[in-house]
């Protein structure tokens, strides 16, 4: 699990995260990323009820957190991201599709390694 410092929390850092950043589509997911001026990456997902019921919407959450962890690890820079998770997610492997929309991220915003 991501620590709480290390989560966006409150509507309005989701809206901006979206609306200011970049955004890349990897279907089964959609990342939008920008870069921050705080101490840590932070993420936020969005998993709709298109994706499926509460215990499948629980599951991708989960294995969303796991994947993005992973690559705040090795991350060069501090980013936001949100990621939302569309309807095929709930079917596919997510690790690949993650990893891929997420260095397209940081290379948008000047920021790979």
């Amino acid at each position: 699990m991501l620590p709480r410092v290390s989560r966006l929390r409150s509507a309005a850092e989701f809206q901006s995260t979206m609306r200011l950043g970049c955004k890349v589509a990897c279907p089964p997911v959609v990342v939008h990323a920008r870069l921050n001026d705080q101490a840590v990456c932070r993420a936020g997902f969005i998993v709709s009820k298109a994706v499926g019921n509460a215990v499948v919407r629980n599951r991708v959450k989960r294995q969303l957190r796991h994947l993005i962890a992973g690559e705040f690890a090795v991350a060069p820079a501090k980013v936001d991201v949100v990621v939302r998770a569309l309807p095929k997610a709930a079917s596919q492997n997510l690790r690949e599709p993650v990893r891929t929309a997420f260095a397209t991220a940081l290379g948008k915003l000047g920021a790979a390694a």
